[in-house]
C-alpha cells in the first residue's frame, strides 16, 4: 500500500480528483486530496491575502495529520507551484513527485515568471474590481459556485518558490503533457524535462484537464509509480 497527495489546480478544488482518487483507493490505497484555504470546499475562506506558502503549509499540514511518512505527491496546473514548495520541504519523504500538465518552476521563480503577456494581463485586469482575487482565466461574466470554483487570489501567483536542496531528495520525477489543449503555457515544462533527462515523460491526449479526460492513463501512471 502507498499513500497519495494530490494537489489540484488554481480556481478549482479537489473534485477535480474525484475519480483518480477513487481508482487509487479502489486499487488499495491511501489518498489525501490536499484542500488548499480559499479554494474549492474551502471557498469560504478566501480573501486576498493568501499566499503560496500559504497552500504550501497547507499541503504540510495535512500530510502530517494524515500520518503520512512517505507518499507520491502529484499536481495539477497551479497545483505544480505548491508541489514544488512541498518537496523544498518535505522531498526526503517524497518517493515521486509527478506535475499533471502543471507549472515547473525553478528556483526563485513564481508563476508570473513562468508565464507571459495573455497571462499577466489576465491576472491584473480580472482582478480590478475584487482587488487580489483573479477570476478564472477565458471567463466572462463569472460568478462562482461555492465549494466547487471561485476567485484565485493573486499573492500565491507572484510569490516566488525557493529551492532548499530538500527538492533534490526525491528519486522519481514524471511529467505528462496534454497535447489536445492549445495554446499551451505547459509545452516549455514538456520540452524543458525531456532535455534535462532524468524524468519520467508522458503525453496524454486530453484538455487541460487530464485526470478528466484521460482517467485510465491518471491512474495508471500514478499506480505504474509504486508497481
Amino acid at each position: 500500500m502507498a499513500n497519495y497527495v494530490l494537489v489540484h489546480g488554481a480556481w478549482g478544488g479537489g473534485q477535480s480528483y474525484d475519480r483518480t482518487a477513487a481508482d487509487l483507493r479502489a486499487a488499495g490505497h491511501e489518498v489525501l486530496v490536499a484542500r488548499l484555504r480559499g479554494l474549492g470546499s474551502r471557498s469560504d475562506e478566501l480573501h486576498p491575502g493568501i499566499t503560496l506558502t500559504d497552500h504550501i503549509d497547507d499541503v504540510c499540514e495535512q500530510v502530517a495529520a494524515a500520518g503520512f511518512e512517505r507518499f507520491v505527491l502529484a499536481g495539477h496546473s497551479y497545483g505544480g507551484m505548491v508541489v514544488t514548495g512541498v518537496a523544498t520541504r518535505l522531498g526526503a519523504r517524497i518517493d515521486a513527485i509527478v506535475y499533471i500538465d502543471a507549472f515547473l518552476p525553478g528556483d526563485g521563480e513564481s508563476l508570473w515568471d513562468i508565464t507571459g503577456d495573455f497571462e499577466h494581463n489576465w491576472y491584473i485586469d480580472s482582478q480590478k474590481h475584487t482587488p487580489g482575487l483573479v477570476a478564472p482565466i477565458g471567463s466572462v461574466d463569472f460568478e462562482p459556485v461555492p465549494g466547487q470554483v471561485g476567485r484565485h487570489p493573486l499573492l500565491t501567483l507572484l510569490e516566488a518558490v525557493r529551492y532548499t536542496g530538500e527538492e533534490t531528495k526525491i528519486p522519481s520525477r514524471t511529467y505528462v503533457f496534454a497535447t489536445d489543449w492549445g495554446p499551451t503555457p505547459f509545452r516549455r515544462f514538456s520540452l524543458q524535462v525531456q532535455a534535462e533527462g532524468g524524468w519520467a515523460h508522458h503525453e496524454s491526449k486530453a484538455s487541460h484537464f487530464v485526470m478528466a479526460d484521460q482517467p485510465e492513463q491518471t491512474t495508471a501512471i500514478l499506480l505504474g509509480l509504486v508497481a
